[in-house]
């Protein structure tokens, strides 16, 4: 069979040794498939030479040019290697941030053909965006249009042109098509074996994009339709649904100390539609950091208490949960509502007796954590689910508490907002509600940019809020100082905070290596205030909910993401009080870490924020850490792609809606997915 040969070794190409299949498997080609698929990034036009001298914002330089010397900036994991290389019109410099491996690669002297966009910086042309070939003596460079690979140390461009070269000689022209003929033709796209040879090897820049636009429909495509499918096999469970009257939700909201907004009724309204239909629900709450999204999870969960029957509310830490089940219980408990909190570190004589009354229907809302889907724990009526931070969660993981179950309601939440391009390819079988509103009264917070050497300004405006009675989170990326570089380390750092720097104020420590009861020891003390300032690591990203805790401080805030950046500023500004966010950067900050600041200093818009985070992260990373185990895009873009996913999203779910995939047999495809070939048999993928 041709995708047996397909899944063979990438070590049977001719010119594929031992060395460097290596280097191959540490980018993940591991067979001749990998290999075709491992499409290029970008495409170098040498049909012209443009010098360092002629280049522009938009008109990248391609030259041949030679080493001059080798330079580093920067110390311990910060150090980067600058190359300085000249050609006839110019000297310009290249920033080699993570390749160190060029110094050894590309000797002084050494001639060399670079390609890249390159800038006048800091008094020099310089670039940290290129690709650099050294050009061996005698040999003159190839022509044409050539593709740019992803590649790791030690892999050049032309050895792995070369081997895709070759698989496409060996098995590119066999290739089948898995696009139906007739829907190919409608959307104007080429066959598949054309365009993976056009992909790799495009005559020209309008060849290259017609092969990578049928490529990527086709990944589009395969997503939408699995999507496609969970939401009808969701659709065709009938559920027999007890009557719900909804009095407990009402009791509860009239209850409340506050007033819901108005995304939040929506939200409740939609939820609650949702429980009424025959069928499970799927929906994803959103919402960003603080706007309510947790009332609105535990309002509807009365629902299923109504109905006789349990709700299961998963946080991603012990601390979160503890959280959400002391002020669930605050609320629930006086209307008669049973509820208890699990974790992995409930008391052993508590926990048998905890167990039995869940199993026995005599709780009716469980709080907790990873432990709520553990062996041993069983649900005698588990109806409706909660997945709190949701991106938390391995797919598998949500799986397990999901078929504690018998088809139970699943809602998953998440304070960081996914774009619409992005929620279609991920969340596109679940319905989406919306929180955007922050409830009443709360003042935004204050954002200040500081160059590290200027701590000692952030300190002393801190010192002055400790004064008044408020409250400090700092946060550092380390526990402990690291030998490698010059990070500074929450426990080094508490320990000068509070013997240097704030000695007049009890100061705590927070990390992952604590002990859950001593992490919730430190955050109950913070939470009474007993301490004023608590030094931590990204345990407290999620949930923590202290109104009167009025600043952050994040040290080395460049070596955190966007989204966290974001959560952490959300700790602070719950309250009534003006709050303010110190983010301390160091120096030889990265093009991608100084976006990342400018866009937290200029925006507190957690939907704004997400659409920025895709743009400087890509698709690729987002979608590998939320979709694990399921298939990722090699080549689509859901931002660049968009209008191409709202097509496939169409034909997919017209497919379904005609009950011809019904009829469809599924084989496995190049890509190790899944794919139609004919119209018999009643296989459908897994999903």
């Amino acid at each position: 069979m041709f995708l047996h040969e397909l899944r063979q070794p990438a070590a049977t190409l001719r010119g594929a040794g031992p060395l460097a299949t290596a280097k191959l498997a540490r980018i993940g080609i591991n067979t001749i498939a990998d290999l075709l698929i491992h499409y290029p990034r970008d495409y170098e036009d040498r049909s012209t030479l443009i010098p360092f001298a002629s280049f522009t914002d938009d008109r990248p330089v391609l030259t041949i040019a030679e080493v001059s010397s080798h330079e580093w900036f920067g110390f311990g994991r910060m150090k980067t290697l600058k190359i300085r290389v000249r050609d006839e019109s110019s000297e310009a410099c290249l920033i080699c941030f993570n390749r160190p491996f060029l110094e050894r690669s590309l000797p002084v002297g050494s001639t060399v053909l670079v390609h890249g966009r390159f800038q006048f910086r800091y008094g020099e042309i310089q670039s940290s965006s290129f690709d650099v070939e050294k050009i061996e003596a005698g040999k003159k460079p190839e022509a044409g249009l050539l593709p740019l690979y992803p590649l790791t140390e030690g892999l050049a461009q032309g050895s792995l042109r070369r081997l895709v070269r070759s698989a496409l000689e060996m098995y590119g022209r066999r290739v089948e098509d898995e696009i139906d003929p007739e829907l190919a033709a409608s959307r104007g796209l080429i066959g598949k074996a054309q365009a993976l040879s056009a992909a790799h090897f495009p005559l020209d820049q309008d060849q290259a994009e017609a092969a990578r636009r049928s490529l990527a429909y086709e990944e589009l495509f395969k997503f939408q339709l699995g999507i496609a499918l969970r939401i009808s096999a969701r659709k065709a469970q009938n559920l027999e649904r007890k009557p719900s009257t909804g009095i407990l939700a009402r009791r509860l909201i009239e209850r409340l100390p506050f007033e819901l907004t108005e995304d939040q009724k929506k939200a409740i309204q939609e939820i609650g539609s949702d429980l009424d239909a025959p069928h499970p629900m799927a929906r994803l709450l959103q919402g960003d950091v603080g706007s309510g999204k947790t009332i609105v999870a535990l309002i509807s969960a009365l629902h299923a208490v109504e109905r006789g029957e349990q709700s299961a509310i998963m946080a991603p830490t012990e601390i979160l949960a503890r959280q959400h089940a002391a002020v669930a219980a605050s609320l629930v408990e006086p209307l008669g509502v049973r509820l208890a909190f699990l974790s992995g570190n409930v008391e052993d004589a508590s926990r048998p007796s905890l167990l039995s009354a869940l199993a026995e229907g005599r709780i009716d809302i469980v709080i907790g954590t990873h432990a709520l889907f553990s062996r041993g724990v069983a649900y005698r009526s588990l109806s409706f689910v909660v997945i709190d931070e949701q991106h938390r969660f391995g797919v598998s993981q949500r799986t397990a508490l999901y078929e504690k179950g018998r088809l139970p309601d699943m809602l998953m939440m998440t304070a960081t907002p996914i774009p619409r391009s992005l929620a279609l390819t991920l969340f596109g079988d679940l319905a989406v509600s919306t929180i955007r509103s922050v409830p009443p009264g709360r003042k935004p917070v204050v954002t200040h940019l500081a160059r590290q050497g200027n701590e000692s300004r952030v300190y002393e405006f801190v010192r002055k809020l400790l004064a008044e009675g408020r409250q400090a989170f700092f946060v550092y990326p380390l526990i402990g100082e690291s030998e490698k570089s010059d990070l500074k380390g929450a426990e080094d750092m508490a320990k000068r905070l509070a013997e240097e720097i704030y000695p007049e104020f009890d100061v705590s420590l927070l990390h992952s290596r604590l002990k859950e009861e001593r992490k919730s020891e430190i955050m109950e003390e913070f939470i009474k205030g007993k301490a004023k300032v608590l030094v931590a690591t990204t345990v407290v990203e999620v949930g923590v909910d202290v109104p009167n805790a009025a600043v952050m401080v994040v040290e080395h805030a460049e070596r955190f993401g966007l989204s966290a950046l974001h959560q952490l500023r959300g700790r602070v500004g719950r309250g009534e009080y003006q709050s303010y966010c110190f983010l301390v950067y160091s120096e030889g900050l990265s093009d991608d870490a100084i976006q990342r600041l400018k866009a937290l200093y200029s925006s507190s818009d957690g939907f704004a924020l997400a659409e920025e985070d895709l743009k400087i992260r890509g698709p690729g990373e987002l979608l590998g850490t939320a979709q694990s185990g399921s298939l990722r895009l090699t080549i689509a873009d859901p931002i660049r792609d968009f209008d191409l996913l709202k097509e496939a999203r169409t034909d997919a779910f017209a497919l379904v809606e005609s009950d011809q995939i019904g009829r469809a047999h599924v084989i496995p495809s190049i890509e190790g997915d899944w794919r139609l070939r004919n119209r018999e048999g009643r296989e459908v993928p897994e999903t």
